[in-house]
């Protein structure tokens, strides 16, 4: 080897060397074949109205949020989010620990979060930034509280308003108290979009991404009675320990308009593709689409043609994009929705939901089908859900979440023929 090759190979060595030291890339992970796999993550939105915080409430302030995720691990990094911001986000301080279970504000075993060595990080806006790796013991199923100090509060906040999961809020840096008291309470979640483990080589997640029936509306906080809640449950049960459950619904959300949150074609590539370790999306989408045009009159025939062409072609390029990244695509039929008191759907809105139903199934776009409509429907009255899951007529139940659960072909998850 000339000496100028035995320098350039004494500076990669250093270089990785130096990644290594740094957290960025663990050497003994990288050395046992793991990789990291998300393991709890949320979609981001602008949190408006009710669902934003006070200035005041994040103005030296220090908040713990509690999330439970599905995969059990050693070492785990979190990803912070300023995806909505409009200026850089300072969060002067974090930590993570093992959570003193759903509705309570303690923790265990808290650990400073790092980026980069420094306690403190600034994310510039829309992006989004991952910690250093942080040794932490945890079980699948585990709740784990993220806490973040703020010396200010955010030029623009961005969350999940639909956390189904109390979070806390307390004066000062409070990031490695174990135990807190006299905390103010909310049921949302802020710049905390995931949270993701080192993991031995199989292990992979899977995204269910929708509208507000996967993000779990009705679902009690700190109760995890979410169809993907259940779904986790039931793996873990089936002896299937390789897989990750991660929820990335949205209340109000449609497949090719913004509602509350962004559209799901905008934020796929964020929501499922970015997310690390992920082989499988369950996507159930469309309802939203087809209630707000019927609810808008403006559900003309020809109107009506347009939007269930355009939303074919929209999951065309879904599927097509989740390819590329080595992801395959579940898709999922709409539930019944003709009882709905908020959307009132006519016949014609019906004879729209079962032609898309019909080529969610035959089409052959989809590299595996979950037919929600089959399992919630009232075999009776095909176009309304069965009184046990129903809900208020668009949205299903607690037991209705749990037969959604219930319905996923287990199977469909192992494996996917354009994995990297």
């Amino acid at each position: 080897m000339s000496r100028q090759s035995c320098l350039a190979a004494a500076v990669l060595a250093a270089l990785l060397a130096g990644c290594t030291a740094s957290g960025a890339i663990p050497s003994d992970g990288a050395a046992r074949g793991e990789h990291w796999v998300a393991a709890w993550g949320s979609a981001q939105m602008v949190p408006e109205g009710q669902n934003a915080l006070a200035s005041e409430q994040l103005r030296d302030a220090t908040l713990r949020q509690v999330v439970r995720v599905s995969l059990k691990g050693r070492q785990l990094r979190v990803r912070l989010s300023n995806a909505f911001g409009t200026d850089a986000l300072a969060i002067d301080a974090a930590s993570i620990g093992l959570s003193a279970g759903p509705g309570q504000a303690g923790a265990s075993g808290l650990q400073p979060l790092r980026f980069g060595g420094s306690t403190a990080v600034t994310i510039p806006a829309g992006a989004e930034y991952l910690s250093d790796p942080v040794e932490l013991a945890h079980a699948a199923g585990a709740d784990l509280a993220v806490s973040l100090h703020f010396a200010a509060a955010p030029a623009r906040q961005t969350g999940h308003p639909g956390a189904r999961a109390t979070s806390y809020l307390a004066r000062g840096n409070r990031v490695l108290d174990a135990a807190w008291s006299g905390a103010d309470k909310v049921t949302r979640w802020y710049q905390l979009s995931g949270v993701e483990v080192l993991a031995a080589a199989p292990t992979h997640a899977v995204v269910a991404i929708g509208d507000s029936i996967t993000d779990g509306y009705g679902v009690e906080p700190d109760t995890y009675g979410r169809w993907t809640d259940h779904l986790a449950t039931r793996l873990r049960a089936a002896g299937v320990t390789d897989l990750g459950v991660i929820n990335a619904g949205i209340g109000g959300g449609r497949l090719l308009r913004d509602g509350l949150g962004p559209n799901l074609v905008a934020r796929f590539e964020r929501d499922v593709l970015a997310r690390p370790g992920v082989s499988h999306a369950i996507v159930m989408i469309g309802v939203n689409d087809f209630g707000t045009q019927h609810r808008n009159n403006e559900d003309s025939a020809a109107a009506r043609a347009r939007l269930l062409e355009d939303m074919m072609q929209a999951h065309r390029q879904l599927v097509a994009r989740a390819h590329l990244a080595g992801v395959c695509v579940i898709g999922a039929t709409i539930s019944p929705y003709a009882a709905s008191g908020y959307y009132k759907p006519g016949p014609d809105n019906e004879r729209d939901r079962l032609a898309y139903n019909r080529w969610i199934r035959e089409s052959g776009v989809f590299d595996g089908v979950v037919d929600f409509d089959a399992a919630l429907r009232d075999p009776a009255r095909p176009d309304a859900l069965l009184k046990t899951y129903d809900n208020d007529g668009l949205h299903p139940n607690m037991a209705g979440y749990k037969a959604m659960a219930d319905a996923v072909p287990l199977a469909q998850l192992q494996g996917c023929r354009y994995a990297r």
